[in-house]
């Protein structure tokens, strides 16, 4: 009998017995539906401690979307939302995931689409916001756009890019004016806003963090949808990213360092218990 079907399904009182998160229970289950299997208890756990520790630390509620792209079995179990909507699998197989390392783009065609827009501005307002991306392998082509919208004639967008084939990357936050760092991405990458004068930023690459605060003013953000592995120029996807990612988030703006920590914990929990 197979370990997850509509005869046997799972019983979730093993999961509610375990003290569980009620919002990490709920993904946990969601995730193992979709995989058509339970995932390890230590999977389960990593997860569980994530989500509780974003509640402790005061950022759960500024993640409107975002998507753990590691753990799970299966690529259907990969874009299970923790929160907010399910972003829509363009194009990505089987043999582009891996448990540990998440999802891999090939810089041509292979993209998700979040379903959310660059200017509703009741879930990502203006002064206000956040885009991160977890970048587990670092790209190599010439140019992509990790997570964020396509920067067309210095319109307001969120951001997170490369250049160069992966040598420099930048971030735009609600403003026309990237904060450029030369420096290959590596590990959690975020921008936030909270003031309308400035955003900050966080480039995590081989040899440690790389902070920044640009004085950049926001303006009205534009029409266009937001994409992970490719950038929207409104609802068409360019620049497609080739690197890998295992989790990216969308929402309020938020400390990044804290939601630095959380990302970067789970994802060496996961390396570590994975086999």
């Amino acid at each position: 009998m197979p370990l997850y079907s509509a005869v046997c399904p799972l019983p979730v009182n093993r999961i509610k017995n375990r003290l569980f998160d009620a919002d990490a229970r709920d993904y946990i289950l969601r995730v193992e539906a979709a995989d058509g299997e339970r995932l390890e208890s230590q999977v389960r756990g990593a997860i569980n401690s994530f989500v509780i520790g974003c509640k402790a630390d005061g950022i759960w509620d500024s993640l409107v979307t975002s998507c753990i792209m590691a753990g799970a079995r299966t690529v259907a179990g990969a874009i299970i939302p923790l929160r907010g909507n399910a972003p829509t699998n363009n194009n990505f197989v089987a043999g582009d995931y891996s448990r540990t390392l998440g999802l891999l783009g090939d810089g041509t065609s292979k993209y998700l689409a979040t379903g959310y827009n660059n200017n509703d501005t009741t879930n990502f307002p203006q002064n206000n916001t956040h885009i991160s991306c977890y970048v587990s392998q670092s790209p190599t082509s010439s140019a992509g756009i990790f997570i964020g919208t396509r920067l067309v004639a210095f319109t307001s967008i969120l951001q997170i890019r490369y250049t160069g084939s992966g040598a420099s990357t930048l971030f735009i936050c609600r403003g026309i004016t990237a904060a450029s760092r030369a420096l290959t991405a590596l590990g959690f990458q975020c921008t936030s806003r909270s003031l309308s004068t400035e955003y900050l930023s966080r480039c995590t690459h081989s040899g440690g963090v790389s902070d920044a605060t640009s004085l950049v003013n926001s303006s009205a953000p534009t029409n266009n949808l937001i994409g992970v592995f490719a950038g929207f120029n409104v609802a068409t996807p360019q620049t497609f990213a080739n690197s890998r990612l295992s989790f990216y988030s969308i929402g309020k703006s938020l400390t990044i360092a804290s939601l630095d920590s959380r990302v970067t914990t789970l994802m060496a929990t996961l390396a570590r218990v994975i086999v």
